[in-house]
């Protein structure tokens, strides 16, 4: 299995977790060509999470911009409401085979540590999910169905109490108990194998997405564009038109307050290279070198760097990242539920802006795809508080 994508990706950890990592390689090595295994993944993912998830024509959407066709890939319909169960069952699946008790998780906006929590209480094991104490305040809602679901979860205050210290603390909680814990990270990141194992797990979006798209278009999509923040659900958008050069993959990051603004989480737009998290990627970075604090209204996208599949597909210029900010993303999550009916993450809505600036310069026979990745009920209460309106007082 390859361990680089291009210069950026590696193993850059410490000694008490190379033979963790190592294990974990050659368990998914093993695990990933065995019918058994993928049998049973394939079963859970259709019977359990629901899947296929459905390519959805937005027609209101289409004729309101004037523009090219618009399809919907909606990941908001998978059981716990966005793309992590994917990933969830495939490595808590994983940690069983290879004999874990116990599975820890990091989270942003919540919806990895409820996908985690819901995949460990389906195959009984344990859980214990890492949360930023910011992002606990934000998404409350989620953090209840994680303890619900059994999970335990922690706060973490240290740093800017969001993701990023999230994943610190989850990776210094693995170091204590490797043997039998497995850290599920939700996302394309980390060292080796987890980039490409998270984005195999999650590539079966756009294997779906091609299979649908050409029994309803005969043809494949002019654009897929997704949301990125470290880059899961836009890789698995992805991952199956790599080689159709005539698909353009558009990643949309969380500009926040604006790129020159400095409140921003734009990582390709401001960002630059360095080593963080066990991986050689692009990363928000101050004048000295140090990961800076980045900003978002989307918990899920405010990370300080990228994968690092996304930081190569950028510098080949296989796949375009844009930066959209707090208000574009507002006024799309407002948009497309007043047009379709849909309320997206605010996450998705990133995507769904772009979309609203592309579709109209492009022609009426021309096609794209956005992936929807989560549903908005976790965000109803922060896009309230954002337009002036407390809803629980």
């Amino acid at each position: 299995m390859k361990t680089r994508f291009g210069e950026y990706g590696g193993m850059y950890i410490p000694e008490t977790l190379m033979n963790a990592c190592l294990e974990l390689s050659e368990a998914y090595e093993h695990f990933k060509n065995d019918a058994g295994f993928r049998g049973e993944l394939e079963y859970l993912l259709n019977e359990y999470a629901s899947r296929p998830s459905r390519l959805y024509y937005a027609g209101n959407m289409t004729e309101s911009l004037k523009g090219a066709k618009i399809y919907l890939k909606r990941e908001d319909l998978n059981h716990t409401g966005a793309h992590k169960i994917n990933n969830a069952i495939g490595q808590v699946l994983l940690a069983k085979k290879m004999g874990k008790k116990r599975v820890i998780a990091e989270t942003g906006a919540g919806q990895h540590g409820v996908a985690t929590a819901t995949a460990a209480a389906l195959l009984g094991l344990e859980c214990e999910v890492f949360m930023g104490r910011l992002d606990m305040e934000r998404q409350a809602l989620n953090v209840y169905r994680m303890e619900l679901l059994g999970a335990k979860v922690h706060a973490v205050n240290e740093g800017t109490a969001s993701l990023k210290d999230a994943v610190s603390e989850t990776f210094r909680e693995w170091t204590k108990r490797i043997s039998d814990t497995h850290y599920v990270i939700g996302s394309v990141m980390g060292p080796h194998p987890f980039p490409t194992m998270v984005r195999d797990f999650q590539a079966v979006i756009s294997a779906e997405i091609k299979d649908q798209i050409l029994r309803r278009e005969a043809r494949l999509p002019d654009a897929v564009i997704a949301c990125v923040g470290g880059g899961s659900n836009a890789i698995g958008a992805f991952y199956h038109f790599l080689e159709d050069r005539s698909v353009r993959l558009i990643g949309c990051e969380a500009a926040g307050r604006g790129i020159d603004s400095g409140d921003t989480a734009a990582t390709i737009a401001t960002g630059r290279e360095g080593i963080f998290h066990g991986m050689k990627s692009i990363f928000c970075q101050d004048g000295r070198g140090q990961i800076a604090p980045v900003y978002s209204i989307s918990a899920g996208l405010d990370y300080p760097g990228i994968g690092p599949e996304h930081a190569y597909l950028a510098k080949t210029g296989r796949a375009e990242y844009v930066p959209v900010t707090d208000e574009e993303a507002v006024r799309a999550f407002e948009y497309l539920s007043r047009t379709e009916g849909i309320i997206p993450a605010i996450e998705s809505a990133h995507a769904v802006a772009y979309a609203m600036k592309l579709a109209p310069s492009m022609r009426r026979d021309q096609v794209i795809v956005v992936n929807i990745s989560g549903r908005g009920d976790k965000d109803t209460a922060a896009i309230a508080r954002y337009r002036g309106r407390n809803i629980y007082e």
